[in-house]
């Protein structure tokens, strides 16, 4: 099974999803907002990383992209639930600089396991 990085600023989601990856058989750790999670997977690099997109502190895209340029075959997930905003679609930024699997808030157990199945086989 796989490490994940859970980086959520919901102290509540972030355990609901810990409980359904760990559930899955998955090691999970977890991080408050961006600048915490890049922080931890500086220390411990997971398989996956797991993202909110709007968060405190650094957001998901500003994760995105400093995980991105400091290791470049790091596989990410971002998930949002407030992904429209002004019109512009979060998630489908994420897209462009290479996260390729995405959830939409809220998700099942089943949905989770498949992005994370498909972010492993990349």
């Amino acid at each position: 099974m796989a490490r994940i990085l859970v980086v959520d600023d919901e102290a509540m989601l972030r355990g609901v999803v810990r409980k359904m990856l760990e559930r899955n058989g998955h090691e999970v750790s977890d991080a408050a907002d961006g600048v915490l999670g890049m922080e931890a997977y500086r220390r411990q690099p997971t398989d996956i990383v797991l993202t909110d997109i709007v968060m405190p502190n650094k957001d998901g895209i500003q994760l995105i992209i400093e995980l991105k340029k400091e290791f470049p075959t790091v596989r990410l997930i971002a998930m949002s639930g407030g992904a429209r905003t002004s019109e512009r679609d979060f998630l489908e930024v994420a897209k462009q600089y290479g996260v390729r699997q995405v959830l939409h808030k809220p998700f099942s157990r089943a949905e989770l396991e498949a992005a994370v199945v498909a972010a492993q086989s990349e």
